[in-house]
């Protein structure tokens, strides 16, 4: 059977790659240690599993509306108000399933044929995949390490072409975890402003920060470029709400109308339960999300320490989401491996740790370890690492 051309250029995706390979070993029984997944390691907050089954329970289990339930997009009205003083109007929002489909959805009914697509490498894996899916074309713009893996207004500026349309920003940042300050959001967005081009501003991880420096949306700077920002967001990482599926675009409502349409032929509606799931989260306070940010900030403190013992790893100390991104260069010479698949497949292979190699993200000199599991088997995996590292000297 002859496969469409448009998927016959995707590239597997490095992170699913190596996870199924971690879960194929585990149900080997080997005692495997995964730092690849993307998702908290804590269970939905209970009282976001009571509000599903009080949904279920009284016959919220039919068909919604496309875009999402009232009181959801209303919900979020209120959380964007609350957090970013952005004011947003219920039809300036389409809930999705998950926040990976609010940016396929949004990429299917905004480019054409040619259209470019600004990305700033480090990325996560999936930016460029969806923009080729919609017959647009990624451009890639590296952030160099020096500059925290951000880019500049300049390096922006000089990828700007006539067929560019958008520029994807993603703060805290995966892999890296990096946060874009509210100057350096600025200035881009003043190069965004002058040429015209659309902002796609994935803000999942903001609730995941862990330095002196907040959150701040690109959309909430002025109104200029509220106009101009789609956000992205949803309960996933900030709830731990992974499996649930729930994502939503906040932005024009023209556009948003257009993504509801198109939703509408390719889900119906994103899952009803999840969505009155997604309705207790975001009625309720942040007490839940700080109980786990505090976990997670004690895990960096450890590991972060850990990884730049280790022979051969320079890493810089991450801001927001739940990845440590070391450059491991020197490690890769000192091993004698060619490249960092290569590398994280042996130290899968022989001391049954499960990290993600950079190739996937455009940075194939590092590699990308979660520390979305527990502190006990954080520390047991870089000791087997710094254990791999030492056995492999050359």
């Amino acid at each position: 059977m002859k496969l469409s051309k448009r998927v016959q250029t995707l590239t597997p995706s490095s992170t699913l790659a190596i996870t199924g390979k971690a879960k194929a070993l585990k149900d080997a029984g080997h005692d495997v240690i995964g730092l690849g997944a993307g998702e908290p390691d804590f269970n939905t907050p209970d009282f976001i599993i009571d509000a599903a089954e009080k949904a279920m329970k009284t016959g919220l289990t039919r068909y919604t509306p496309s875009g999402g339930i009232l009181e959801l997009r209303t919900a979020i009205t209120h959380k964007m108000e609350r957090d970013h003083q952005l004011t947003y109007q219920p039809e300036q929002i389409i809930v999705t399933t998950g926040a990976k489909h609010a940016l396929y959805t949004l990429f299917q009914v905004l480019l054409n044929e040619g259209d470019q697509v600004i990305v700033p490498g480090p990325y996560w894996v999936s930016y460029t995949e969806q923009i080729k899916l919609a017959d647009g074309e990624p451009v890639i713009v590296d952030g160099d390490e020096t500059n925290n893996y951000k880019i500049t207004p300049e390096q922006l500026e000089s990828a700007i072409t006539n067929k560019t349309k958008a520029v994807i920003i993603n703060s805290p940042n995966n892999p890296t975890g990096m946060m874009y300050t509210e100057a350096e959001l600025k200035a881009i967005g003043d190069v965004c402003l002058k040429h015209d081009l659309i902002i796609v501003s994935d803000e999942i991880y903001e609730k995941l920060t862990y330095s002196d420096q907040e959150h701040v949306s690109i959309a909430q700077l002025s109104d200029q470029l509220k106009k101009q920002t789609v956000v992205i967001n949803g309960v996933s990482k900030s709830h731990a709400m992974t499996g649930w599926r729930i994502g939503y675009a906040c932005g024009d409502p023209n556009l948003i109308k257009a993504m509801t349409n198109f939703a509408s032929h390719a889900t119906s509606n994103p899952t009803t339960i999840s969505q009155y799931a997604a309705l207790a989260a975001y009625q309720a306070n942040d007490d839940e999300i700080e109980l786990m940010k505090k976990s997670f900030k004690e895990r960096l403190e450890v590991a972060h320490q850990l990884l730049n013992q280790l022979p051969g790893f320079n890493c810089i100390k991450p801001q927001g989401a739940f990845y440590l991104f070391p450059n491991v260069t020197e490690a890769l010479r000192q091993t004698g491996y060619d490249n960092v698949d290569e590398f994280s497949a042996a130290i899968l292979d022989q001391e049954k740790v499960a990290i993600i190699p950079g190739t996937g993200f455009g940075a194939p000199n590092n590699v990308r370890l979660s520390y979305a599991t527990d502190l006990d088997q954080l520390t047991e995996a870089i000791k087997r690492i710094e254990r791999f590292l030492i056995n492999n000297q050359k």
